[in-house]
Parts: structure tokens; C-alpha cells; sequence
């Protein structure tokens, strides 16, 4: 072989090499955004938890006498 087509070769091989790493780093990120939903979640659950069951409560006591009617 060529020296020319030794090196391409390896070029080649070094980048295949970085795609496959990348597999690693995308499964973090989408780890990261499950976290950060997660979060969201959380904060908005305690924020209006106590305004969220009033309003189911209230909902279900509608629905409720909609059924005995």
C-alpha cells in the first residue's frame, strides 16, 4: 500500500471511531432531559397541587350529582 491510501484508511477509521463514541453522549442528553421534565413536574405538582385538588374536587362533586339526577 501507498502511504497515501495507509493514511486515508486510518482517517477514515478515526472517524467511524467518533461517530460510534457519540452513541454514549446522546443517551446522556436524553437522560439530562428526563431529569429536567422530572423536575418540572415536581415544581409545578408543588406549586399547584393544593389549587389542582380543590378544582378536581369540586369537578368530581359536578360530575357526581350529575349522576343522580
Amino acid at each position: 500500500m501507498t502511504g497515501l491510501m495507509v493514511s486515508m484508511l486510518s482517517f477514515i477509521a478515526g472517524v467511524k471511531n467518533k461517530f460510534e463514541s457519540e452513541k454514549g453522549a446522546t443517551a446522556t442528553e436524553y437522560s439530562l432531559l428526563v431529569a429536567f421534565i422530572a423536575f418540572a413536574v415536581i415544581g409545578g405538582a408543588t406549586i399547584f397541587g393544593k389549587d389542582l385538588s380543590s378544582w378536581f374536587e369540586t369537578l368530581g362533586g359536578t360530575v357526581k350529582g350529575w349522576s343522580n339526577k
